[in-house]
């Protein structure tokens, strides 16, 4: 079971997509985080520093691993790894490639979210799984999280 309200959602700020090519593994590419906002039960901001790494399978599946850090609005750090997958129509795809905005349930976009604080007032993340949706327009990547129970 899911939680009916997002714990928090995350607006990351993101640079260029970097090309590596084809390797055997499918296409790679990497997309900083250079910064953004969490607002909700967390509060506060993405440190510069993260990426999204992607791999583009043959079957058109985006397969995404993002790891990023957290800066709370009272200090703390939250360590953030995310794992997910994004596919959808073509057309639809190439619309998020060129930076549209498109409609989120027109393609699927979840990841799984796991988290590591050391701060006592964060334990509760230590403890959970969350699951994101994501909405990937392409200067800012928006994820609405919702604890798994």
């Amino acid at each position: 079971m899911i939680s009916s309200q997002p714990i928090f959602h995350v607006h990351a700020d993101l640079g260029e997509i970097v090309d590596a090519g084809t390797t055997p593994y499918g296409g790679r590419r990497t997309i900083e985080i250079l910064g953004g906002r969490v607002s909700g039960r967390l509060n506060g901001k993405l440190l510069t520093g993260g990426a999204d790494w992607q791999i583009i399978r043959s079957d058109g599946v985006t397969d995404v691993q993002a790891r990023y850090v957290i800066e709370t609005d009272d200090g703390h750090r939250v360590l953030v790894r995310s794992d997910g997958l994004r596919h959808g129509p073509a057309d639809v795809l190439a619309a998020i490639a060129r930076g549209d905005k498109v409609d989120p349930s027109s393609y699927y976009f979840r990841t799984v979210m796991r988290f590591e604080a050391s701060a006592p007032s964060l334990d509760w993340l230590n403890r959970i799984v969350a699951r994101a949706h994501g909405e990937p327009p392409r200067r800012v990547g928006q994820h609405h999280v919702f604890q798994v129970q």
